[in-house]
């Protein structure tokens, strides 16, 4: 037994490498062709929409996906992945200053919803836990510290005035002031989310998923995390809407319930941010920056190093 999960031996992580290949490979065809994003998602889930979900994520269902929050954010993980492609695709757009804070209000928005869910599940009460809208929860002093992190995550999103596009074939959406520290300290946050949240579904939707976008910003395509992030969510929603009884039946992962490791990811995920809040803040203050309009961490060498790379 472990301390967050019960994974269910070679078999379970099999299965999860299996998930992680798949994000990481639909990513990449989205990514590099044109058309292949329009096909996974503008065409793919308007067919969805239609014939599938209506009935599989439909109101009250027994796995939890018909919940307003799996709609909500089935849809604006779509806007975000047809927004970004926009700017990639649309010459005009890459210079005005409008479409360039896009970017950082989908984020900011697909943040803010979760911390609405995290105070949510703090208001059920449930101390105990308890089976709420066929989801099991626990809700508990880490909903509050997770919802402050995830503030905090908002609050430090900078540097969007310098979105650039690369001049590679893939023409991806570079954000060059969004480097590792508040790429760590969402993943906390996130996965923190996840387990406060979605519990039982959070090895998937929390560990596997944030994986699949963190590998590629890393390793893949440097300076791309939220054009990474925003086609894997996507790509996974569609699927958890579709096919609702796989992270309960199919291959389920349990969390072990443990208000110890309830308390031990919020707790972190609330250091890490405040930590990033306290580091951006003096850097804005030591170099009289604006966080409006500049971009804090440009004398920083992963801020250079992914402008080289894409200029």
């Amino acid at each position: 037994m472990g301390f967050f999960y019960n994974v269910p031996g070679i078999e379970g992580w099999a299965i999860a490498f299996a998930v992680l290949v798949a994000l990481m490979a639909l990513n990449e065809f989205g990514r590099t062709t044109m058309w292949g994003g329009l096909l996974l998602f503008l065409i793919l889930p308007i067919g969805l929409t239609i014939y599938v979900w209506p009935t599989t994520a439909a109101p009250g269902n027994e796995y939890g996906t018909g919940n307003w929050f799996n709609w909500v954010k089935t849809y604006s993980a779509l806007a975000g992945a047809l927004g970004f492609m926009a700017i990639r695709y649309i010459p005009s757009l890459q210079k005005n200053k409008w479409a360039l804070a896009f970017p950082a209000f989908i984020l900011a928005l697909n943040i803010f919803e979760a911390c609405l869910r995290d105070f949510q599940v703090y208001t059920f009460a449930a101390w105990d836990g308890e089976v709420i809208d066929n989801l099991w929860l626990m809700s508990g002093s880490w909903n509050i510290m997770n919802g402050i992190a995830g503030l905090l995550n908002i609050i430090t999103i900078c540097g969007w005035a310098g979105i650039m596009i690369s001049k590679d074939k893939s023409k991806d959406m570079i954000w060059p002031d969004m480097i590792w520290a508040w790429i760590i300290a969402y993943d906390l946050w996130n996965f923190a989310y996840t387990y406060n949240c979605i519990t039982d579904h959070s090895f998937y939707a929390g560990v596997v998923l944030l994986l699949s976008c963190t590998i590629p910003a890393f390793f893949i395509k440097k300076g791309a995390w939220l054009q990474h992030r925003a086609a894997t969510l996507a790509l996974w929603i569609m699927f958890v809407m579709s096919v609702p009884q796989f992270v309960d039946v199919i291959a389920p992962v349990p969390a072990t319930r443990d208000p110890n490791a309830f308390f031990a990811a919020s707790f972190v995920a609330l250091v890490a941010n405040v930590a990033l809040f306290v580091y951006q803040f003096y850097k804005i203050r030591k170099h009289k920056l604006n966080p409006l309009k500049d971009e804090i961490f440009s004398d920083t060498k992963p801020y250079k190093l992914v402008v080289e790379e894409n200029r």
